[in-house]
């Protein structure tokens, strides 16, 4: 998987990019992962990627010709655009499942007042929001996707069954989970994970992540 990410704020990927699955994963080059400073695609010497609203109004807006040229020179046939925006769907687990599937993503991430609105009638396959409030740009919410996308692909999980069973990943919270010691302090480890009852183990895990689910996150559960 090949991902381009368009900012006015390259550094702030440099950290979270460098580190844990995401380092390993591009090392091992199953993912290849580009951040490309927007400015780079303007042609005034102040480098202007934003302008004044028209009709008036507070605060700039990001400027469609910056962001088609940049577009241009990145895109293929195979390309899927995404728009991290507070206006998006908001981003869940399934939506991370066909994402992974995909061979190359552009993220573009917004700054200021947003958009020109000519920008997502024309130039983006999808809008994307990772919650109902409102941050300083679209750097973080980039950062989100990559991550649990990522972390999906063939070969950047050590094991991956590990990714079947957790929470959202079929629709409800994971079970709880254990380790040693199996008494701490006289808080005892459910006697069945002990037995070494596969089944058993099974049937207490999939009752745990229902009841789990119905007690903080009933809003998960199908009517």
């Amino acid at each position: 998987m090949k991902i381009d990410i368009l900012t006015i704020f390259p550094k702030m990927f440099e950290g979270p990019f460098r580190e844990s699955m995401i380092k390993r994963a591009q090392e091992k080059k199953l993912v290849e992962i580009k951040i490309h400073d927007l400015r780079q695609w303007t042609e005034d010497k102040h480098k202007t990627v934003d302008d004044k609203p028209f009709g008036g109004g507070p605060g700039m807006v990001m400027k469609v010709e910056v962001i088609d040229k940049a577009l241009k020179a990145l895109k293929t046939d195979k390309t899927k655009i995404i728009l991290l925006t507070p206006q998006g769907k908001t981003f869940k687990q399934q939506m991370v499942k066909k994402l992974s599937k995909l061979e190359h993503i552009i993220m573009i991430c917004g700054h200021y007042e947003g958009f020109d609105e000519r920008i997502r009638e024309h130039l983006v396959d999808e809008e994307i929001s990772i919650g109902d409030y409102v941050l300083t740009g679209g750097e973080i919410p980039a950062m989100v996707v990559v991550d649990t996308v990522v972390r999906l692909i063939p070969g950047v999980v050590g094991n991956e069954e590990s990714t079947k069973d957790e929470s959202f990943s079929k629709g409800w919270l994971e079970y709880p989970q254990y380790t040693r010691p199996a008494d701490y302090r006289g808080w005892q480890v459910p006697e069945v994970l002990l037995s070494g009852d596969h089944e058993k183990i099974k049937k207490w895990r999939k009752e745990q992540a229902e009841k789990r689910t119905r007690l903080k996150r009933p809003d998960l559960l199908k009517p």
